[in-house]
């Protein structure tokens, strides 16, 4: 009997970006991040995920970093790898939709300082908020993944899967990944899934889930048996929990067979030596909270991601009303389905949530409502797959006529004048983006990088015009 033909499965390693992302509220530093590298830089991995996402917001506004230095540090340090980054569609790396100009800029800039694979997603999978990120990274010569975000409801059949990955590969995507950010996914849906994606296209497919719902491995080794080919994994100190499965784990389950990705243990034991420490110094510090750890099954009933069923608990707890947190639970899937079933991923399981708290605590459904939500019942967040309840959006936005384009079309460009309004801190083009995307903390952050600058040539000068005694 031939030998089976070998499809080792490629490995995406998320200890740079989503799983500190998931476990430490995005605090690791650059200086944390850079002894390791080398060591990483050997292993073998399809790609390491290293920025977008939240990583760009917490640099500039808790850990008073540069993102595009840090960027730039890495790529330096990665001299074998393909760099990898989330990108949010139209929103960028941030939580409203931008002009396609500056949208344009932000992708030349990632590819120019060092990042190799884009992965873009809509909150809504409204195909429309992506094409401009998409087009603009074939035209820069990055690899384009485009990630659906994975939910359940009565619109998302395999058929919608199936079609909308046809899309995408006609869009001019290279590789689709399945971003299933609240660990909904279960190990023979994912059988399902993988298959009927498979039928309609013939691009790559990557999976990304969280352990937030305990089922994730498992998840793994059904898709990869039906045909997925790149799976996301993190070191297992930052692995498991509201992070992503162990790369340790998954490498020793597929060793062997014919998906093997024939990783050296020796050397991922060596780099797990490294981040036990951080992990240690995280659960002291209380960074690192056991209860992300563990297994939330609720998840699946409520499909709420894990981070945002500790946000809701803090919420309650500021209102004083914890009591209510049931309540509140069942209320989510209502408001979701009011607002036309979107997936909860940032922004639209912030809006989904914060508006069912308001819900619970007006004891009147829509009362009280916050300008997200109304935004998203306007079209400024795009379209949903399901429909508006009208009622409730009569509710909402009264009789304001929502839109029905593609919301960026509304807005002129915008480069000119961030461009304008920054020149004053500019040392780098980059500086303009980090502006345009986080305008207040950008200018603190760049206040205090001049500050330090005229603090080092003080002290320079001073060196240089002492006068020794003779």
């Amino acid at each position: 009997m031939a030998e089976m033909q070998k499809k080792p499965v490629k490995i995406v390693e998320t200890v740079l970006r989503d799983a500190h992302q998931s476990l430490l509220a995005t605090r690791m530093s650059t200086d944390q991040m850079l002894p390791i590298i080398e060591k990483m830089d050997k292993v073998g991995y399809h790609a390491v995920e290293c920025w977008g996402g939240a990583t760009f917001d917490a640099s500039l506004r808790f850990l008073k970093e540069d993102p595009w230095e840090r960027l730039r540090k890495l790529r330096d340090g990665f001299k074998n790898t393909k760099l990898q980054m989330l990108f949010r569609g139209q929103n960028i790396l941030g939580y409203n939709h931008y002009s396609d100009d500056v949208v344009e800029y932000f992708v030349q800039k990632s590819l120019a300082n060092g990042i190799d694979i884009i992965r873009i997603f809509d909150c809504l999978n409204d195909l429309r908020n992506l094409k401009t990120a998409v087009d603009a990274t074939n035209k820069e010569g990055g690899h384009v993944q485009v990630a659906l975000s994975y939910t359940l409801g009565d619109a998302y059949t395999l058929d919608y899967w199936k079609n909308i990955a046809r899309e995408l590969e006609e869009m001019g995507c290279h590789s689709i990944c399945i971003k299933d950010m609240a660990g909904l996914l279960t190990p023979y849906k994912a059988d399902e899934l993988v298959k009927a994606l498979k039928e309609g296209t013939k691009l790559p497919i990557d999976l990304h889930t969280h352990y937030t719902s305990g089922v994730a491995s498992m998840t793994y080794l059904k898709a990869v048996e039906a045909g997925c080919e790149i799976i996301d994994c993190a070191m297992s100190p930052l692995a498991l929990g509201t992070s992503q499965p162990a790369t340790e784990v998954m490498a020793e389950t597929f060793r062997g067979t014919i998906y093997d990705p024939g990783f050296d243990q020796n050397l991922l034991a060596e780099i797990a030596d490294y981040f036990t420490p951080i992990r240690e110094q995280a659960l002291k510090s209380g960074l690192l909270d056991p209860k992300v750890m563990g297994v939330n099954i609720k998840t699946l009933q409520y499909q709420v991601p894990g981070g945002m069923l500790s946000n809701l608990v803090s919420q309650l707890k500021e209102a004083n009303a914890s009591d209510k947190y049931r309540q509140v639970l069942e209320e989510i899937p209502r408001v979701r389905k009011d607002f036309g079933e979107p997936p909860l991923v940032t922004p639209s399981s912030q809006i989904v949530v914060t508006q069912a708290v308001l819900n619970v605590l007006a004891g009147e459904r829509y009362k009280m409502v916050t300008k997200e939500s109304k935004k998203i019942m306007m079209g400024e967040f795009g379209q949903t797959v399901k429909p508006f309840n009208k009622e409730v959006q009569k509710k909402i936005i009264g009789d304001a006529t929502p839109i029905t384009c593609r919301p960026a079309d509304l807005i002129p460009p915008q480069l000119p004048k961030f461009e304008a309004e920054c020149a004053q801190w500019k040392q780098q083009d980059e500086d303009v983006l980090s502006y345009a995307l986080f305008p207040a903390v950008a200018k603190e952050f760049f206040e205090l990088r001049e500050a330090k600058q005229t603090k080092v040539d003080q002290k320079q000068a001073d060196k240089e015009n002492k006068v020794y005694p003779v």
